[in-house]
């Protein structure tokens, strides 16, 4: 059984994508053909890792589609943290609709994952996360990286 797991959904010229599992050596991308698309939309929610093979073979499959247009979606830190240190991996003709920020809150040590949204947290050159984030319980929770870097891909772009 594969560690990796896409869906592919193509109406007309919008190719949806849904990803899952362990992106490493194993990942097969060659039936997840996107080319001749004019919207490739790429569902990452459900990714648990990836590893420098996979990295390798993300960039070669995304790099082979059309430069149309490209959106990122539901991004998990491990995915955040890949398109803030490997070239290529966010290509200047992809977009990221949301991504999601991992919050902590010390005292309880409950751990949240926020999603952040285009246009609602965060913006080209901009975020401007949710004012209180609190967990279960009712406590107040913090973002649970480093600002400068988690945030690269945003700012960088601009």
């Amino acid at each position: 059984m594969s560690k990796f797991q896409a869906k592919v959904d193509r109406q007309g010229s919008k190719i949806s994508v849904q990803l899952g599992g362990i992106i490493d050596e194993d990942a097969d991308f060659t039936a997840l053909a996107i080319k001749d698309a004019q919207e490739i939309v790429i569902d990452m929610d459900a990714i648990k890792s990836i590893n420098s093979c996979g990295i390798r073979e993300w960039i070669k499959w995304i790099s082979e589609g059309d430069k149309s247009k490209v959106v990122y979606s539901k991004c998990p830190k491990v995915i955040v943290d890949q398109m803030n240190m490997v070239d290529g991996f966010l290509p200047s003709f992809a977009k990221v609709e949301s991504f999601y920020v991992p919050y902590y809150n010390e005292d309880s040590g409950s751990e949240k994952n926020i999603l952040f949204r285009y246009g609602v947290e965060y913006r080209e050159g901009q975020v401007q996360p949710p004012p209180d984030v609190k967990d279960e319980s009712g406590q107040v929770m913090e973002m649970d990286i480093i600002e400068s870097k988690y945030f690269k891909f945003i700012t960088s772009k601009v």
